[in-house]
């Protein structure tokens, strides 16, 4: 925010920054400003900005960011193996196969706004990422689309296939107001990339550099 990034249109996609002139965005939806100071618009009350909790953005906002610090977003594929990958194979959950528990994260409704990110370590993947599931939908950089041998439920038909139009993004983790039966490895999420009223956060990725 100090550095301008939403009057800056090099860290916009074209369209993105469209969208940001047209909504007369100027900063994230859940922030408030007042006489210099930062408030959040919570789901109750507006409280003074806390820097810990994680921002609530569109995938505009979110991989506007992410040129800006030199990074990106992460794929489908590169989160669900932070999440549920192993040494010994894939997890049912994070932290493991012990049932999901308010001290894992922020989900199941145990909460209506985030929490400091850490809060949870006892949530951490096996490879120490904490975070993963709870406190806010995670975007990833894919493209929401059907996995190989993708049938629809008859049930169902219409629950996904008829977002498969190359405008939804995969979301993935969960948000304070998921139920615990959706923290399963392959639940997916999706929205467009400028879709704001959702409870979706973001982190950032840097490719590893290449060994001589």
């Amino acid at each position: 925010m100090d550095a301008g990034g939403y009057r800056s249109e090099q860290w916009w996609a074209p369209q993105d920054w469209r969208w940001l002139k047209t909504e007369g965005r100027t900063h994230p939806l859940f922030w408030e400003s007042e006489e210099g100071t930062w408030f959040w618009r919570g789901m109750f009350e507006r409280v003074p900005l806390p820097l810990t909790w994680p921002v609530y953005v569109s995938l505009a906002e979110a991989a506007a960011f992410a040129r800006w610090s030199g990074t990106r977003l992460p794929t489908e594929a590169e989160f669900q193996r932070a999440a549920y990958g192993a040494p010994d194979g894939e997890r049912p959950y994070p932290w493991g196969s012990d049932a999901p528990t308010a001290h894992r994260g922020v989900f199941d409704f145990s909460s209506w706004e985030p929490e400091p990110v850490g809060s949870h370590p006892s949530g951490a993947s096996a490879w120490g990422i904490e975070d993963l599931v709870g406190n806010g939908w995670e975007w990833t950089g894919s493209i929401f689309a059907p996995f190989p041998g993708f049938r629809p439920m008859a049930s169902y038909p219409e629950y996904s296939a008829d977002f498969f139009d190359g405008e939804h993004f995969v979301m993935k983790g969960a948000s304070p107001a998921t139920a615990r039966e959706l923290l399963r490895p392959t639940f997916r999420n999706w929205f467009r990339a400028r879709y704001p009223y959702v409870y979706a956060t973001f982190r950032c990725v840097r490719n590893q550099a290449s060994r001589p």
